[in-house]
């Protein structure tokens, strides 16, 4: 089971990586037309920053800390 909960986890963080990544030079050319200068990450669908907006996935499970 611990597999098949970790797998998942690599799935949902794939498919927020792909949403956040930069559209291709083409697509911004064709897009804006080539006397514009935008940069690529203008024109994808989520823009996520990692310092302002969280994914909600939980962290893994840690051991307690013993004090003595």
């Amino acid at each position: 089971m611990k597999q098949k909960r970790i797998y998942q986890k690599k799935i949902k963080l794939a498919r927020v990586a792909r949403q956040t990544r930069w559209a291709p030079v083409w697509v911004v050319l064709k897009k804006m037309g080539t006397g514009k200068k935008v940069h690529p990450s203008a024109v994808t669908h989520v823009k996520r920053s990692w310092t302002r907006t969280k994914l909600k996935i939980k962290p893994r499970r840690m051991h307690k800390q013993h004090l003595g």
